[in-house]
């Protein structure tokens, strides 16, 4: 009966070997490409960020243009200090437009 346990014993323990020595080997490939897709952005989280810039961009140029329209309103009435806000205010939107995304 020893004899019988003891000839089995390796086929019985060999797909428990198997098993370890395998999540052994594979655990490294894992571990770098899980590293991998962290550190790298996907075209769809690319494309958000871009569209989250582009409406950031937009919505900066319709608050500038506001400023601009109430200075320029105010500089055709004769108020000097809004003509050189208003230069300001056209150079902040021509800096914006610039902007790259």
């Amino acid at each position: 009966m020893r004899i019988l346990l003891l000839l089995s014993a390796p086929f019985l323990l060999s797909g428990c070997v198997t098993s370890i020595v395998k999540d052994v080997v594979t655990a490294p490939v894992k571990v770098v490409s899980k590293t991998a897709d962290v550190l790298t952005t996907s075209q769809s989280e690319s494309d958000e960020k871009r569209g989250r810039a582009l409406r950031q961009k937009e919505e900066n140029l319709g608050k500038l243009a506001r400023k601009r329209d109430k200075a320029q309103d105010k500089c055709e009435n004769g108020d000097q200090g809004a003509c050189d806000d208003l230069r300001d205010i056209e150079r902040e939107i021509d800096a914006e437009q610039d902007r790259s995304i």
